[in-house]
């Protein structure tokens, strides 16, 4: 989950706004947490597997 969609328990608002100290301390450490894929939307992530699969495929029929 993305901290855009988090709502801070502390002042009511949107954690990607960053309205009190509560919502900037849990945006930074979010940010710090993501890591590689974590941008990527489903359907990205989803399209990687099959294009990953499909070269594995394609890598053990060539050593057949």
């Amino acid at each position: 989950m993305t901290y855009d969609r988090l709502v801070c328990a502390n002042c009511a608002a949107p954690v990607s706004e960053g309205r009190c100290p509560v919502c900037r301390a849990s945006r930074e450490r979010l940010q710090q947490e993501q890591g590689v894929l974590a941008g990527l939307s489903p359907v990205a992530l989803v399209t990687l597997l099959v294009v990953m699969l499909g070269a594995l495929a394609l890598l053990a029929h060539q050593t057949v």
